[in-house]
């Protein structure tokens, strides 16, 4: 589909994503409607149908990016050698993820419609339960697994706080620094202290 207007001089496809993110910050996934989408822009419900058919459409080109780069992140983490780098090498991409996405990260951590969606698509669901291993795999066993469930929901929560004009660097840090406490991890030496700071 495209990103230009619409024939009709409609919105952008990227307008209604935002749009629709604004709503469900406020509404939830659930509590959101195409119709409130369409009311919300002064446009009829055919218009929004011509860049997405249903809700769940939307709200999947809002969470395809995040997922991919979470996905890449994940990847680049399995390659290290031993649970600790893995678990460190998650944490660091994840907490810069959370801090660079502070608005929408929180709205797809907390709302019930995304849980269902990735529960759905299983490549996303894939995606999560590697996260969690690489983050739970410091700490074998249920213990580890809660500390991993934890420190996601944590960040994500955290992120999406009024920290005023604080910049991305100082929150990412702070996010980083929270989740080595809670991971039990040391700040990597040498060579591997100054790529994440």
């Amino acid at each position: 589909m495209s990103d230009h207007p619409t024939e009709t001089g409609g919105p952008t496809r990227q307008r209604l994503i935002d749009v629709a993110i604004e709503l469900f910050k406020r509404h939830s996934v659930a509590g959101t409607s195409l119709q409130m989408i369409s009311d919300e822009l002064g446009l009829t419900k055919s218009a929004i149908y011509h860049h997405f058919r249903t809700r769940d459409e939307l709200l999947s080109a809002v969470m395809e990016p995040v997922v991919h780069e979470v996905a890449a992140l994940v990847e680049a983490a399995e390659a290290h050698r031993g649970p600790r780098a893995r678990a460190d090498h998650m944490l660091v991409g994840y907490a810069a993820i959370a801090a660079s996405n502070r608005e929408l990260l929180p709205l797809l951590t907390g709302d019930p419609g995304v849980t269902e969606l990735l529960r759905a698509r299983a490549e996303w669901r894939e995606v999560v339960e590697r996260q969690m291993a690489l983050l739970a795999g410091v700490e074998p066993g249920l213990g580890g697994q809660v500390k991993a469930a934890v420190l996601m929901s944590g960040i994500a929560s955290a992120a999406g706080l009024d920290y005023g004009d604080i910049p991305d660097e100082a929150l990412r840090e702070k996010l980083i620094a929270a989740g080595r406490r809670t991971l039990g991890l040391r700040r990597p030496q040498g060579r591997d202290a100054r790529a994440d700071s």
